[in-house]
C-alpha cells in the first residue's frame, strides 16, 4: 500500500510509520510503499485477471540513496517517480505525472536498459496482485507484488505464489534494466521460474 507522508515529517528523512498522513506540495504525490515480491509458479492466477496495463520504463539516475525513474502506461500516461534506493519491504516514493512526448524524451536519456513488461491486476481475498509478466530483455520473468497497509500485515497467500524475493535486490526494476533476466546464468534463471 502507498501511504501518503504526514504532516510533522521532517523534510530530511522519510516520515516513521507513526507519521503516515497527506503530505501537501505542488504538483506530485510522497508516500511510503509498502511491499512483499514473489515469483510465480504457474498460470492459475491469469483466470482471476481484473485489468491489465503495458508498461515501459527506464531509470534515468541511480545514486547510493535514489533512483530516478520515468514511465509510460499504456502509451497514453506518462510519470516520473524518485524512489529510496534500498530494495526492502518499506520505500520512499515520489511521483509527478508528465506527457508521453516528455517521457519518450527522457526513456531516450536512460542509463540503463529498457524495463518492458505487462502488468495485470489479480484481486485475491481482501488484496489486490500486481502480477507483472516480463518481455522483452527480461523475458521469462514473473513476479506478483502485494502492497500492505503496513509492515506486518498478514494476508492469504496465493496458491500460484513461489518463493519470496523481497529485498532481493536482483529482481527489482532497476537491477532488472542493468542486468537482465535473460542475461542471468542459466542456473540462477532456472532457480527463478520454478
Amino acid at each position: 500500500m502507498r501511504h501518503k507522508a504526514g504532516p510533522g515529517a521532517s523534510d530530511r528523512r522519510p516520515a516513521a510509520i507513526a507519521r503516515i498522513g497527506p503530505l501537501e506540495f505542488s504538483g506530485g504525490v510522497m508516500v511510503v510503499e509498502i511491499e512483499r515480491k514473489f515469483l510465480v509458479r504457474n498460470e492459475v492466477w491469469r483466470s482471476l485477471v481484473t485489468t491489465e496495463a503495458t508498461i515501459r520504463q527506464a531509470y534515468l539516475a541511480s545514486g547510493e540513496r535514489s533512483t530516478t525513474r520515468v514511465r509510460i502506461k499504456n502509451g497514453s500516461n506518462a510519470t516520473v517517480t524518485i524512489k529510496s534506493k534500498r530494495a526492502e519491504l518499506r520505500r520512499l516514493e515520489i511521483e509527478y505525472p508528465i506527457s508521453v512526448l516528455d517521457a519518450e524524451a527522457l526513456l531516450s536519456l536512460r542509463h540503463s536498459g529498457l524495463i518492458e513488461k505487462t502488468r495485470f491486476i489479480v484481486p485475491w481475498r481482501e488484496h489486490r496482485w500486481e502480477v507483472d509478466v516480463f518481455s522483452g530483455d527480461n523475458d521469462g520473468l514473473v513476479i506478483a507484488e502485494i502492497e500492505l497497509r503496513h509492515e506486518d500485515e498478514t494476508f492469504d497467500r496465493p496458491p500460484w505464489l513461489g518463493i519470496e524475493i523481497t529485498g532481493q535486490s536482483q529482481y527489482y526494476n532497476g537491477s532488472l534494466a542493468r542486468q537482465p533476466f535473460r542475461q542471468w546464468p542459466s542456473q540462477r534463471s532456472a532457480k527463478a521460474i520454478g
